[in-house]
C-alpha cells in the first residue's frame, strides 16, 4: 500500500512541475524570449501541452474570461495540492489501522 501511495503522490508532484513548465514555457513564448520554430522547444512544447491541456481545458471551461489572465494553472496546481493532501491523511489513518 505504501508503494502505491508513493507513486501515486510522485506521479501527481510532476504533474504539478509540468503545468509550472508550461506556464513559464508560455510567457517565454509570447514575450520572444524562446523562439517555438526551435524543434527542441516545439517538442518540449506539444508534449507537455498534450499533457497538462485536458486538465486546464476543462477548468478553463468555468472560468470567466479574465482579459487574457489565465488563472486556470493555479487553480490546477491547487487542486492536486488537495488531493495530495488527501491522500497523506487517507495513508495515515490506514498505516494507523483506522
Amino acid at each position: 500500500m505504501r508503494a502505491l501511495f508513493v507513486v501515486i503522490h510522485e506521479a501527481l508532484e510532476l504533474y504539478k512541475w509540468a503545468i509550472i513548465i508550461v506556464a513559464l514555457m508560455s510567457w517565454l513564448i509570447s514575450f520572444n524570449v524562446i523562439n517555438i520554430h526551435n524543434n527542441m522547444v516545439r517538442s518540449i512544447w506539444n508534449g507537455l501541452n498534450a499533457i497538462t491541456e485536458p486538465a486546464l481545458y476543462r477548468i478553463r471551461r468555468f472560468l470567466p474570461n479574465m482579459g487574457g489572465v489565465d488563472l486556470s494553472p493555479v487553480i490546477l496546481i491547487f487542486i492536486i495540492w488537495f488531493i495530495q493532501m488527501e491522500l497523506t491523511d487517507l495513508f495515515r489513518a490506514y498505516a494507523m489501522g483506522f
